[in-house]
């Protein structure tokens, strides 16, 4: 009410011919449609633009993320004598089968998130026995399937043996479309496997 109260004096400044002169019927330029729809289409390139910068600022951290996790938890050049048990670290989570062995147990745990699925790895890896030389650094893949078909590379890492990592991936996949997920050895043969 009190945006209301000053109205009726400024309606009483109006000349009254204004308001009783009947409007104009001229029609709309011949420019002003094409000009709208330069203006949309114009906002929605802006938009995607703006979505895929921040999808791609959402994936630099969170490679970033994993890369400052497994400097974290690998830190150190001494092998463990007891790593930890798999899976303790992260509440939900669900050991993968291997599928060749490699040395590797892991587990995954996958969250539900506003934008897709948030997938934390926990990966063990077998000590070098002592004595031995250090095996050459493993490269792995984690890889997401879909019920459309689609197979989505989420995350790649080294090997640390005698190590327990964590490493954190997403997609953009709800939980509920997930059918598998793959841990692959650097040829692309899948080593772990995870039916969801």
């Amino acid at each position: 009410m009190r945006e209301l109260a000053g109205l009726p004096g400024l309606l009483a400044r109006i000349d009254p011919a204004v308001l009783e002169s009947p409007p104009s019927e001229e029609p709309p330029p011949e420019t002003l449609l094409p000009s709208l729809m330069w203006q949309v289409r114009r906002s929605r390139r802006r938009r995607t633009f703006a979505t895929a910068g921040l999808a791609a600022a959402a994936a630099a951290v969170v490679t970033i993320g994993a890369a400052v996790t497994v400097g974290v938890n690998g830190g150190g050049d001494t092998p463990q004598a007891n790593p930890p048990v798999v899976g303790t670290s992260t509440p939900g989570s669900r050991p993968m089968v291997a599928v060749r062995d490699v040395g590797m147990q892991a587990s995954l745990a996958f969250t539900g998130v506003s934008w897709g699925t948030r997938l934390d790895l926990t990966c063990t890896y077998k000590a070098t026995p002592v004595g031995y030389p250090e095996p050459l650094t493993r490269t792995y893949s984690m890889v997401v399937h879909t019920r459309d078909g689609r197979a989505e590379q989420v995350a790649t890492w080294r090997a640390l043996p005698g190590r327990t990592m964590q490493l954190a991936a997403a997609t953009s996949a709800a939980p509920g479309d997930i059918t598998s997920v793959e841990v692959r050895a650097a040829d692309g043969e899948p080593v772990l496997r995870l039916k969801a």
